[in-house]
């Protein structure tokens, strides 16, 4: 019998190109700006671009003031042996290690990894509870929670996570049954959903109203696969889910990962690299719709670094961010670069 052929995935990882990346550069806006980029990961080969100390110290010299960083959990550096539930471990021991030696670095301390975002699994139930506190014991003071990515396209064309989740996860009893654990131990919840689950989200947040729960990536608008063409019924879609999760003060909202292929927004295809400006134009109305509704105290712009690479340089990608803050007071901005991350992820 024929396989069913693999569906054609819109978007996983892709790969950013450095020469490309270097048409374009750009002066850096408002350098003495406090920035905590509370969103980045870390990864070597055979992911590429390698993004480890070298390169993301680089980042960080661009000019831009990075203040303190978070890492997001992206399955790297997992433990080879022993049982799978506790392979995530490994993930956690290599970013504590990271980070103590980009605080010996000849540049200084400049915070990086100050907050730890790893995985385990709730669909474990209760006995999770083992595995966290496992995490945080190996955190050594960095550990603040998990990433559970449950982002599931039912069209089945777009894809940017190494796990296919199911459907419904946030809703499944066993999940909320290891919630429960997680918001008992004060850890924060990083949710990774797509734009039709926005509604899935509200309701985890209403119904543990004692959570930390941060929305990832502006909720996963997709522009690709499936979805292609479709930009005003998206957005539409996009922004009634927006306003259902910003309406549970126990969410913030991460703005940012709008340069992945799945926003649809292909510049990524130009000849070189677009500006900041250009940059600006196509993301105002998701951004000025997310600050708008969860409003800027429970914002926190991030670079979703090394993965949204594939659109512009980190340089690049703050100046955008800065630009599309322009119109907001310094009490907003203080909150949308650094506050509401030190607050959310107290570092």
């Amino acid at each position: 019998m024929a396989q069913p052929h693999a569906p054609k995935f819109a978007t996983i990882l892709p790969t950013a190109d450095p020469g490309w990346l270097s048409l374009h550069t750009e002066e850096i806006l408002e350098p003495t700006l406090p920035i905590v980029d509370p969103h980045h990961h870390l990864w070597d080969s055979p992911r590429v671009p390698r993004y480890l100390q070298e390169e993301f110290s680089a980042d960080l010299a661009v000019g831009h003031n990075v203040i303190a960083t978070v890492f997001a959990e992206c399955t790297e550096s997992y433990r080879e042996d022993g049982p799978e539930r506790l392979k995530p471990l490994g993930e956690t021991e290599f970013v504590v290690a990271f980070a103590k030696e980009a605080a010996n670095a000849p540049e200084g301390d400049r915070g990086v990894c100050k907050g730890i975002i790893g995985r385990a699994d709730l669909l474990e139930g209760a006995s999770v509870e083992e595995v966290l506190q496992m995490h945080k014991d190996l955190g050594q003071g960095r550990w603040r929670g998990i990433r559970q990515s449950t982002a599931h396209d039912e069209t089945g064309t777009v894809r940017t996570t190494a796990r296919t989740p199911p459907a419904g996860v946030l809703m499944d009893p066993k999940f909320r049954e290891g919630f429960e654990k997680l918001v008992a131990l004060g850890m924060t919840f990083d949710s990774w959903v797509y734009h039709p689950q926005l509604g899935e989200v509200a309701d985890l947040a209403a119904s543990y109203p004692d959570a930390n729960i941060i929305l990832d990536h502006v909720g996963g608008p997709i522009g690709a696969g499936a979805y292609e063409g479709k930009r005003d019924e998206v957005f539409a879609e996009w922004k009634t889910g927006i306003h259902q999760v910003a309406a549970q003060p126990n969410v913030s909202c991460k703005i940012g990962g709008l340069g992945m292929k799945l926003g649809g927004f292909r510049f990524e295809t130009l000849p070189q690299p677009a500006s900041s400006k250009d940059l600006a134009a196509a993301w105002k109305p998701y951004v000025e719709t997310c600050i708008e509704a969860f409003g800027a105290d429970r914002c926190m712009f991030e670079s979703n670094f090394p993965v949204d690479m594939i659109t512009c340089t980190y340089g690049t990608l703050w100046n955008t961010f800065k630009r599309l803050a322009s119109g907001c007071s310094a009490d907003e901005k203080a909150a949308l670069f650094a506050g509401t991350a030190q607050r959310v992820y107290s570092v």
